[in-house]
């Protein structure tokens, strides 16, 4: 249901209902949580909990609560005139394709804006990790994107640099399904450098935001936004975190919600991957491929032909030497496997082909 109002869809039974509950959506003052906690409540109590009501449990000074539910109720009107225009959909949870998975968690969103096709029920993953990902980060995170959304899995992060941009262009090149939960309107490119990205996560997924359209990346809307990258999935995949990674909110938010946190991991010579470890030594699972994800979502792994692909040179003498997520030039491998370059190039380019290997863009190599 596109953007409605009551004076352009009389029809539509609860188009009131509807610009109601926006209206109280921008009476919320702030990034609060006992606010979105209260809001749950009231909501859950009455169907259609009035204005007045709202705001005056909000505690909103009587001298300014006309002109507050005034413009409440003025701005609601805009935004759904604006989200009408652009084809963006209002969905609170009045409608039926309000995600069952929201209402579970401590503090669902009041309404969202939607923007895509994709539906946001179903098998989910979501795949988060730090802004500033190294290339093995990055190549593990398309990894794990990829091989989910060929299972029929929604890939849900938020769109941030690093981790999140390579776990949605990972499912989009597939033709798979990814949710991008913005800090933003789901018409603000943010950041800038993946305006293309939205637009085809757009086009064949779905961009959700809490905050209507044309509003800006503010500091405190992406942590509020993380409790709806997991509240959407069945669980949260951690792919590279250091002990203060904003990931590590969505993890925390993940155990709350009752959702599996998983987390991959890495060199111990770096700090990048000390969140993963303090996950991991918190009963997080260890991941290291798909398989690992499967297991604990559905008790299976890749079929057995996926295992008996593996190439045997792989295991015969680079397997000992190449560790999970860690980068090798050629030169590296020569010299700790005693092989010409040539003879190298020739059995890293079969692995290559086979998924094995990944070359980077700055010609190393790297074991997924």
């Amino acid at each position: 249901m596109c953007g409605i109002t009551a004076a352009s869809h009389p029809q539509m039974p609860h188009s009131e209902v509807i610009l109601n509950r926006l209206a109280i959506a921008c009476l919320r003052p702030g990034p609060s949580t006992a606010a979105c906690r209260f809001l749950k409540q009231r909501l859950a109590q009455e169907r259609d909990p009035s204005l007045e009501a709202v705001a005056s449990d909000l505690k909103i000074d009587p001298l300014d609560l006309g002109r507050l539910l005034t413009s409440a109720r003025q701005q609601a009107i805009r935004w759904l005139e604006e989200a009408d225009r652009m084809g963006v959909d209002l969905v609170t949870s009045l409608h039926s394709d309000y995600p069952d998975r929201l209402t579970e968690i401590p503090d669902p969103p009041v309404a969202f804006w939607r923007r895509g096709p994709a539906p946001l029920d179903g098998k989910a993953v979501a795949i988060v990790g730090s802004r500033t990902a190294t290339p093995a980060g990055l190549i593990v995170a398309r990894q794990l994107s990829r091989d989910l959304a060929e299972r029929g899995y929604t890939i849900v992060s938020g769109m941030a640099a690093g981790v999140d941009g390579a776990a949605h262009q990972a499912a989009v090149d597939v033709g798979g399904a990814t949710v991008a939960v913005l800090g933003c309107g789901v018409d603000v490119a943010y950041p800038y450098r993946h305006r293309a990205l939205a637009q085809a996560v757009a086009e064949s997924g779905c961009l959700l935001s809490e905050y209507p359209p044309g509003s800006d990346p503010l500091a405190w809307h992406f942590p509020m936004r993380n409790r709806i990258i997991s509240g959407l999935a069945q669980a949260v995949v951690v792919v590279e975190a250091s002990e203060r990674s904003g990931s590590l909110i969505t993890a925390k938010l993940a155990m709350d919600q009752g959702r599996d946190v998983l987390a991959v991991p890495g060199s111990v010579s770096s700090g990048r991957y000390r969140g993963c470890h303090a996950l991991i030594r918190d009963g997080a699972r260890l991941v290291e491929t798909v398989d690992d994800i499967l297991e604990e979502l559905e008790g299976v792994t890749r079929l057995a032909s996926d295992k008996k692909s593996a190439n045997p040179l792989f295991v015969s003498y680079l397997e000992p030497v190449m560790a999970r997520g860690e980068l090798y030039s050629l030169d590296d491998l020569a010299l700790r496997t005693g092989r010409p370059a040539q003879e190298l190039l020739s059995d890293l380019g079969h692995l290559e082909i086979e998924g094995r290997v990944i070359r980077t863009s700055g010609g190393r190599f790297v074991r997924p």
